[in-house]
């Protein structure tokens, strides 16, 4: 992506105590940024997806903590800890499936933990600077992710994503959409079909917006039209993001990434899943392990709507994922280099 296409969607004002964030949920009609400054507006944001993607929900996290602890009137290390803990407690309870969240929020326990003996504004200090750090990582670990999924596609590829996994759910460039920016600069004249992700719609609001924004060809279609694209020969790979990689290679990701999945295996269409180390959980042995968040009806009976679109009082099952079975993955692109079957094995090696 180019410099002056990139839009940071997390951003520590640090001057004024605010965390400013590309309210994601009104998009593509309105980009405006929104300034919080308590951290009852961080948990809405994270809870209500104005930001969301499991980085930059990370991003948001780390942030969060810092200014929530930044806070603190404790005037000892052991005073602030304990502020620091509740701040912690109660962001953790704002999305029970992205493990970027939690994974966030421990480092920035691990950095308070190693302070101990140091002043509170000196804490306070080293808690921005991990924050700060963990955003400039997430740059690089995105620009490589899409540096080793480049490698595995060829220009003028027909490419299926679903949800949104770009730049705007990362702190640049995105996950599965990394290697699109990247091919476009270099000429790859890539051609990206968006799956328009019911029932919050992000790959319509969002993917097929900032694809458009940087200029890339870019189809948007409707969820049961993925089938069609795949049989007709538009589609030679899948690119998707994740929220939570399994031990085995299950992956937990936007509702109705396993049937996208099953769909290219019957078609014989490679399917990647683009992951940062820091979504994949080895202390989770497998997929049935992954808590899959429920979400209000109305996102599926009126949210989008003029009028209701469904009968008053029907009953309503929105699960936010679904878990994509190891055996239906061709690959897991990490910033370590990409992982194939056994993935057992091959990810355990990643982390050593």
């Amino acid at each position: 992506m180019l410099e002056n296409e990139v839009i940071q969607s997390v951003i520590l004002d640090d001057e004024n105590n605010a965390l400013v964030i590309l309210d994601q949920a009104l998009l593509p009609n309105e980009k405006i940024f929104l300034r919080l400054t308590s951290q009852n507006q961080i948990w809405e944001a994270i809870y209500a997806l104005r930001v969301r993607g499991a980085p930059a929900i990370g991003i948001a996290a780390g942030y969060g903590a810092y200014l929530g602890t930044k806070e603190s009137k404790a005037e000892t290390y052991e005073a602030l800890y304990e502020d620091f803990k509740k701040v912690k407690d109660y962001l953790a309870s704002s999305r029970p499936t992205a493990v970027n969240l939690f994974w966030a929020l421990d480092r920035m326990e691990n950095r308070f933990l190693r302070e101990k003996g140091k002043t509170a504004a000196e804490v306070k200090e080293a808690l921005r600077q991990e924050a700060e750090a963990i955003r400039a990582e997430d740059e690089l670990v995105c620009k490589t992710i899409g540096e080793n999924a480049l490698s595995l596609l060829k220009s003028g590829m027909g490419i299926l994503t679903h949800c949104n996994a770009g730049a705007i759910a990362t702190a640049k460039y995105g996950t599965a959409l990394a290697p699109i920016y990247l091919g476009k600069e270099r000429g790859y004249d890539f051609k990206v079909y968006a799956d328009e992700t019911r029932p919050l719609l992000q790959g319509a609001r969002l993917t097929a917006w900032e694809l458009k924004e940087a200029g890339v060809d870019v189809t948007l279609i409707c969820d049961n039209m993925a089938s069609i694209v795949m049989k007709e020969g538009k589609i030679q790979a899948v690119l998707v993001g994740c929220d939570r990689v399994a031990a085995n290679g299950d992956t937990a990701n936007k509702i109705g990434t396993s049937g996208v999945a099953i769909l290219a295996k019957h078609y014989g269409v490679p399917f990647y899943v683009c992951a940062p180390l820091s979504t994949i959980d080895l202390k989770c042995e497998h997929g049935d392990n992954i808590h899959i968040e429920l979400r209000p009806d109305e996102e599926v009976t009126s949210k989008w709507y003029e009028k209701p679109m469904a009968p008053a009082g029907v009953k309503v099952y929105n699960p936010c994922f679904d878990v994509t079975d190891h055996n239906l993955i061709t690959a897991i692109v990490t910033e370590k280099g990409i992982a194939y079957p056994p993935y057992n094995e091959s990810l355990a090696k990643l982390f050593e």
